[in-house]
This record gives C-alpha cells, sequence and structure tokens, in this order.
C-alpha cells in the first residue's frame, strides 16, 4: 500500500539527509518514533512506519477512550555522537514542524532520548512532540499534566517513561516461555539501553538468568548470570558498559533459551539466523529479524515475537495515560501493560499452524478493516 506521505529533507548544514514516512491516518492522525543512526535510509523509515500501523491497530480495545492512530516514522541520518548532532536534531524538527502541529506525534527512538526532542520541539515553538493528537483530546491541558507526572515517575532510579516498553517485551517472553514449556530459562539481550536495559531488568527479577548483554562497544557474558542491576547503574545515557567485554558481535553465539534484540534493525539476517541457538526471539527492537532469517528460524522450531506485539508497550502506555485510561502511577501502568501483553502474545501464539507474526498481522489487519 502506497503511504500517505513521504518527506525526504536535506540538512543544510551538513548536507545530510532525514526522511518522514507517515503510512496512514486513524482519527485524522499517525504516530510513530524518530530515530537518529548513521546510514539510516527511507526504506528503512517506511518499514517502520508500516510496523507502527499495524502496531497501533493491534491495540485497538473496545471501552477505552484510546483508540489506535494511523502510523509514522521519522530517521535522521547522523551519528548520535557526532557534534553535529544536535543542531541537526532541531533543524529537521524546525522542517517538520507543519507535520508535527498537524499529522505526526512523535517520541523517542534509537539514537535519540524524549528530553531531547523535546527540548527542538520546544525551539521551534512547538508545545509538545504530540502536537498532532491534542485536538483529540477533550481536556488537553489536564492530559498532558498527567503525561508529564507520568513521566515524572521513577522505579528503583529508572524513569517509569523508560521502563513501560521493557515491561511490556519482558511480559511477552515470559509469556511465550510458559507456553513453550521452558523452565528456569537463560536470556542474552542485545542493546542495553532503555528498552534492553529495562526488559533485562524485569526479566531478572522474574527469574530469569541473564547470561549474555551486548552493548555497541562489546558483549559481557556469564553462565551463572550477569549482575543486572550493577551493570544498569554502571550504564551510560547511550547504552554502554564500561569494562573489558568480547566482540560484540559474538551474542549470537551464547547458549540461552532466549534471545531478545533490543537495538538495531536488520541484525539478524539469512547470514546470521544459523547462529542462533535461542528456543525463542522476542524482538524489542523495531524489524530486528528479517523475513528470511524469520523463515530459516521457523524451520528449525525456533519461534520469533514479532516487534508490532512485543515492542509495543512504550506507544501504548502514552496513549493510556494521555487518554485516561490509566493513572500517572507505575502500579497501575504495569498492571495493564502485563494484562494487555498476556491477552496479545497468548492469541498470537494459540494457532500452531501459523507462526505468531501473522497471526498478528491478520489481527492488525482486521482492526484496520473495520476502520479502527
Amino acid at each position: 500500500m502506497t503511504p500517505f506521505l513521504q518527506v525526504v529533507w536535506t540538512d543544510d548544514v551538513t548536507g545530510r539527509p532525514g526522511y518522514l514516512v507517515i503510512d496512514r491516518l486513524g482519527r485524522g492522525v499517525s504516530s510513530g518514533g524518530l530515530r537518529m543512526r548513521a546510514g539510516v535510509t527511507l526504506d528503512e523509515v517506511a518499514d517502520l512506519a508500516r510496523g507502527m500501523s499495524r502496531k497501533e491497530a493491534i491495540a485497538y480495545e473496545p471501552g477505552l477512550a484510546y483508540q489506535p492512530l494511523g502510523g509514522a516514522k521519522g530517521g535522521i541520518d547522523c551519528d548520535p555522537l557526532d557534534p553535529e548532532a544536535t543542531g541537526m536534531l532541531h533543524r529537521y524538527i524546525a522542517a517538520m514542524k507543519p507535520l508535527l502541529a498537524t499529522y505526526w506525534a512523535t517520541g523517542e527512538d534509537l539514537g535519540l532520548r524524549q528530553e531531547s526532542i523535546e527540548e527542538a520541539c520546544h525551539a521551534a515553538g512547538l508545545r509538545t512532540s504530540i502536537d498532532a493528537v491534542l485536538p483529540l483530546l477533550d481536556d488537553p491541558d489536564t492530559a498532558l499534566k498527567r503525561l508529564d507526572a507520568a513521566f515524572a515517575v521513577t522505579v528503583d532510579g529508572i524513569g517509569l517513561g523508560d521502563l513501560a516498553g521493557g515491561c511490556g517485551v519482558a511480559e511477552s517472553a515470559l509469556t511465550a516461555l510458559d507456553r513453550l514449556g521452558i523452565r528456569n530459562p537463560t536470556a542474552v539481550v542485545q542493546g542495553f539501553g532503555s528498552m534492553g536495559g529495562a526488559t533485562a531488568r524485569f526479566l531478572a527479577r522474574a527469574g530469569v538468568r541473564i547470561v549474555g548483554v551486548a552493548d555497541a562497544d562489546g558483549l559481557l557474558t556469564d553462565p551463572g548470570g550477569l549482575d543486572v542491576e550493577a551493570l544498569l547503574r554502571a550504564r551510560d545515557p547511550f547504552g554502554r558498559i564500561p569494562g573489558e567485554k568480547r566482540p560484540r558481535d559474538g551474542w549470537l553465539d551464547v547458549d540461552c533459551d532466549l534471545l531478545i534484540p533490543a537495538a538495531v534493525s536488520y541484525c539478524v539476517g539469512a547470514a546470521e539466523a544459523p547462529r542462533v541457538r535461542a528456543r525463542l526471539v522476542v524482538e524489542a527492537a523495531n524489524v530486528p529479524v528479517t523475513p528470511e532469517a524469520e523463515r530459516a528460524l521457523a524451520a528449525r522450531g525456533v519461534v520469533v515475537v514479532p516487534d508490532v506485539v512485543a515492542n509495543s508497550a512504550t506507544n501504548s502506555w502514552w496513549w493510556w495515560t494521555l487518554f485516561g485510561d490509566i493513572p500517572a502511577d507505575a502500579d497501575a501502568a504495569f498492571a495493564k501493560i502485563r494484562s494487555w501483553m498476556r491477552r496479545v502474545t497468548t492469541e498470537i501464539m494459540s494457532d500452531p499452524g501459523r507462526t505468531p507474526r501473522e497471526v498478528a498481522h491478520d489481527l492488525s489487519d482486521r482492526n484496520m478493516a473495520a476502520g479502527r
């Protein structure tokens, strides 16, 4: 299906490109994060925008004030550590201001933090990064205060906004492990930023032994289980852990029951699939497993829980909170995320003749066809 809108932008300072793809509208607007990484492409952003449409459609739940939006994604071709990164983000947001004001609500994704995006939006004269959604609210001021209050909540030193997504990934993984009959599981997490770090914390607290963690620089392993809390305290704002490590590409070779790719897209392709030793892959990142790799894994009996379900909790938590379906409270957020994730993960794993992704796509297609 042809996207509703594609924008290719060229930065007049660095000459580097940025992209926005609005895949479709729902209730007149779209939702999807903004990522920053060197080498990001229009095709990648379009793929991610299609995934966001499915993610939004899957979130349909009768009776809630939040009803699904359309899907979108933004991308900036710049290394987040580049000295030009902040300036390029501000110029990109300024260029996209008309669309951010009307059609596109965005938030943090790979390489960017929410506070950096909000700062750029304020500099451009926008109230928030989600201005496009505010006309759907009966009382935008109260709704935004509730969302601000939720982002101010911390649990054991980590913000609720950084924990919501990981809670969802972990609950999806735990549900899948239970359905597969895997007891006393071990796990490897690739990526230790907000999503990977929170996922590792929730898994470890549920009794999963984390035997490997990979960051951008390397790999830490311990068959007896890593001290996740110590690693969380030591990591920097980009999810890097200090200390001596093994080469980072060895994360696929670690023996484990559960593999959590929580960093870059397309990191498990046809060449990498034979190295996967886990029985279960749960996609915390956006599209980390290519279709070719997923077919190869399925032929070996490896189950892949797709990103459109597994990593959807951050997106849904934002909207549940903003629209008033849950209060600005950690316990309420975790309870809602866990119950919703258990239900949907169970549903997509209930057809032995089809993969979880196939069932998830059917579910999102039915909801989109119904105009939701």
